[in-house]
């Protein structure tokens, strides 16, 4: 896709809808693979675990993932219950919470910025600070709609050059027809042959012998 200056180029309607809904269609690429990311934490933890129906909990891990600050609870609440229903040692409960604890610290922290960065080139900074600061600001909206935002803000600036800028040659003497006329009608410098040293030869005797 062309990058797009506003120095140097007016964009329409149609060049604005058409950048914002690639960054949409980026973004949504970005947390597509992060669901699939924490699913298969998800199902190596609870497998480990031994929790019954890991891999529907999983499943369920991954698809929460489209819902902000609720959607981590709503996946540890059924293994949770599974442990409790189940009778197994408390201890189980613990590592079970632990889990989804380390599983929030790699997906807030770790794979959601770098996704981001990689598919919709925002900053890690960015979207780590971004939806911390809206969502004070806009309770669970911010959170929701920061990350394409950032992806659509981000999206309409223009990336940095990768090549260096090239320096112009350095400008000649003279240029233009009268001069290209001048210097045709100037002999070369190697027709032009040196002034001799030798001295002259001795001019003959007016007295004949």
């Amino acid at each position: 896709m062309p990058a797009f200056d506003l120095r140097t180029h007016t964009r329409t309607a149609r060049d604005n809808a058409r950048i914002a809904g690639t960054a949409l269609v980026n973004w949504w690429r970005a947390v597509s693979i992060e669901a699939l990311c924490i699913a298969v934490l998800w199902w190596i933890g609870l497998a480990l675990l031994g929790i019954p129906l890991a891999p529907l909990w999983a499943l369920i891990g991954g698809l929460m993932t489209f819902v902000p600050n609720f959607g981590g609870v709503i996946t540890v609440i059924f293994p949770v219950m599974m442990v409790l229903f189940s009778g197994r040692d408390l201890y189980r409960l613990g590592f079970v919470l632990g889990l989804y604890a380390i599983i929030v610290v790699i997906d807030q922290l770790v794979l959601q910025p770098w996704l981001l960065k990689r598919v919709t080139r925002v900053p890690i900074w960015a979207s780590i600070l971004v939806p911390i600061l809206l969502g004070i600001v806009i309770p669970f909206w911010g959170v929701l709609l920061a990350p394409p935002l950032l992806a659509i803000v981000y999206a309409f600036r223009k990336p940095k050059s990768q090549f260096a800028p090239v320096a112009p040659p350095p400008p000649t003497r003279s240029s233009g027809p009268l001069a290209g006329a001048i210097s045709s009608q100037l002999p070369a410098a190697s027709a032009i042959e040196p002034p001799s040293t030798e001295p002259p030869p001795p001019a003959p005797s007016a007295n004949p012998d």
